[in-house]
Formats: structure tokens, sequence, C-alpha cells
């Protein structure tokens, strides 16, 4: 069997395809994955092959608090990005029997396989951009997005999704398909979703929530085994006090003033600091013992080290967090990092830092929350109930043709 893997979006959505790939090829299957070339390297370390897609997305980390594109922007950036990824995914789907289209911005992956006559299965990584009676649709604060007041139900939030994914992709879609001689999408999220979606998330950590008209299949999360070393200073740091607070806001934008913010903060609970620089490229001002700064290392080794991880709520990164068993705050910024923040809540892992200034004052009171004894042995008990295998049960699935 030869697999396609397709995704637009940051290390959220590429990991774990990266991850599903890798378990194909152990199991003697082919992969290709289909991705922003920001992890091109990466994945051809790991005997990946590889087709990039669209622009280097690293530089939008650092796009100013606020960020709204104009209306013609966002028609240019979505008309661009469709046509891009109908050529990138065309190109990849030589000989393949099977598409995976990662995450909603993988517009193309269903045309794509109708046109070559492949199956074709959808993945999301987190239960709340799947529609459900359930919860509302994650909001999207890069649109001008606010979250309801809770005066409407569900399914009249995702109706109205619905309507703005029509809106917002139907036109740009329906051209690219005509040009492959493809019919109209008339619902484009449906189209994408299909019925029976595969939620690539961990059943104890981001569980669906029940019954809705979807069909959806959990796996667990696709997570990627990793066997690196810590590098050398890194290691020094961690041996030489007591277990530091790591601080990384991933492939997202960070709050303002992060770096100072979150040394300020530790500093008044007597705790050293790990920062993780990430694509939002954060420094400490002024040099420090009681600060490292470092760049992408293992995060399932370091995890395990640290008193407590500040981040922003990516589902890679909850993940980790929560199978190391370490507590954790999330600062969410955007989409289904405020679920991830409110899941840590409910399962008392840690504290979700409410919406708002990021202040040295309320990241101290949720960090305090977070290492609080009760908090801590929650979280070293949830860490024995985390799964490690989503990536190779999909990979069987796969295999089976159970899609």
């Amino acid at each position: 069997m030869r697999v396609l893997l397709s995704t637009i979006g940051s290390r959220g959505e590429a990991q774990p395809v990266v991850a599903l790939a890798l378990r194909l090829l152990e199991l003697g299957q082919e992969a290709v994955v289909c991705a922003p070339p920001d992890f091109e390297e990466w994945a051809r370390s790991l005997g990946i092959e590889y087709v990039p897609v669209g622009p280097l997305l690293h530089g939008t980390a650092k796009r100013p608090a606020g960020y709204v594109p104009t209306p013609e922007q966002r028609r240019r950036m979505i008309e661009s990005t469709v046509a891009d990824q109908f050529k990138a995914v065309g190109t990849a789907a030589d000989g393949c029997d099977v598409i995976v289209g990662g995450g909603a911005l993988a517009v193309a992956a269903r045309s794509v396989a109708e046109q070559r006559g492949a199956g074709y299965v959808y993945a999301a990584f987190a239960p709340i951009t799947l529609p459900s009676p359930h919860h509302a649709p994650p909001v999207f604060g890069m649109l001008g997005e606010k979250p309801a007041d809770g005066s409407v139900d569900n399914r009249t939030l995702w109706d109205r999704d619905a309507q703005r994914w029509n809106v917002m992709w139907g036109a740009a879609l329906n051209v690219q398909r005509e040009a492959v001689g493809l019919g109209p999408v008339g619902d484009v999220s449906r189209h994408i979703f299909t019925g029976t979606p595969w939620l690539a998330a961990d059943p104890t950590l981001a569980p669906w929530p029940g019954r809705s008209e979807l069909d959806v299949r959990q796996t667990g999360a696709w997570t990627l085994a990793d066997d690196r070393p810590l590098p050398a200073d890194l290691t020094a740091f961690l041996g030489a006090g007591e277990p530091p607070v790591y601080v990384g806001f991933g492939s997202v934008r960070a709050p303002e003033d992060a770096a100072r913010t979150v040394l300020a903060a530790a500093r008044v609970l007597g705790r050293r600091v790990i920062l993780a620089r990430g694509w939002a490229d954060l420094a400490a001002d002024v040099a420090s013992p009681d600060c490292l700064v470092i760049g992408e290392v293992n995060q399932q080794a370091l995890f395990r080290r640290v008193a407590a991880v500040v981040h922003h709520g990516g589902a890679g990164t909850t993940t980790a967090a929560a199978g190391a068993g370490v507590p954790q705050v999330v600062v969410p910024q955007m989409f289904d990092q405020f679920y991830f923040a409110h899941r840590v809540e409910q399962l008392h892992v840690g504290a979700a830092h409410p919406g708002g200034e990021l202040t040295a004052d309320s990241l101290t009171s949720e960090l305090r929350r977070a290492l609080a004894p009760r908090t801590v042995e929650n979280a070293r008990a949830l860490a024995g109930r985390i799964r490690t295998d989503g990536a190779l049960v999909a990979a069987r699935r796969l295999i089976d043709k159970q899609y």
C-alpha cells in the first residue's frame, strides 16, 4: 500500500502525520507526506518521502497581536493555498491507494482522492474541531470572531460554521475541482470531514463527547517516539538545582513580553526557568543563571524532569505533558488551544490562564495552582492513562482498509 498524508499547518499538524508515516514504513508500507516546507528537512532526515506545499509558515508567529487580514487579503490567501494544494497534492498522489487529510485546511485532499479513484480519510486532532451537539465550533480569532454568548444552541452554531466554510472556501475549491473535471461541492466542511472522520487524539485527554450525526473513529493521538538525548547544557542546567519550569509557545505567537513575565512569575515561586525559543523567537532579556534558553529538543525526555510546563495548549504539547505526568499551565492563543486549556482544568492536572493580559501576578497565581501537591499527584496519575499507540492503530486501520 502507498499512502499520502496531506496537511497544511504548523508542527501541531505536521508532527502527527510524520508519526503515522513512520509507523506505515515500519509495517512495510509506502508513505509520502505533503506538508509545508518548514518540516521538509526534518522529515527527510527520518527517511520520509516529502513533497512541500505552500510558503514557509515560520514567520506567522511574529505577526502583531490582534492581526486580522482584510477580506481581500483573505481571498487571495485562500485562492493561493487551494491552488497550491491541488498542484502539490496532485503530484504527490501518484500511485497512492489512499489519501489522509490531516486537519481542516487540507482542502484539496478529498478532491485529489476522488480524481485518482483513491480512498480518503479525514483526521481531526481535537474533538472541538468536529461538529457535535455537545460543543460549539472553535473560534477563529484571526477572522475577528468572538466566542458565542451561550444564547444560541450548538447545532445552530455549527450550521453557521458550515455556511462560513462555504462562503470562504467554496468558490476557490470549485474552481480547482472544475479544472480537473470534478463537479462542484455544495457543503465544503462536510465534503472535507466526511461522515466517518477519524479523531487522532488521546481518548482520556480529549475524548469524543458522545453521539452525533458523525460516525467518529478515535484512534488515539499520533505521537512520535523520541529517543534523542538532551543537549549537554540542558542536562547540566537540570542537574544544577530543583526541577525548573518549562515555558514554550511552539509555533504560535507568544503573549507580549512573555519571557520577562514568565521569569518574574517563576522567581516569585523560587523556580528556575527553561525558555523554549519557538517560532516566536522568545529569549531572556538578560543573561541569568536561573534561566536557560533552548531550541527544539526532545520534549518527552525534558518534560519528565521539569516541575511544570507553561505552554499555549497545542494538541501535541498538551499530550506530551500529560504523558510525562507533569502539571501544566495553559495560556491559549487561538482555535483548539482553548479546548485543551479547559480539559487541563477539568482533569485537575493544571491550570488554564484566564483570557486577557498575561501578567507576572496572573501567571504566578496559575503556576501556584499547578504546583499544588494535589495537582502534581493528579498529573502523575493521568500519565498512566495516556496512550502511545495511536499512530500504530491508525496505520493498521489503513492497511486493513477500515476507513
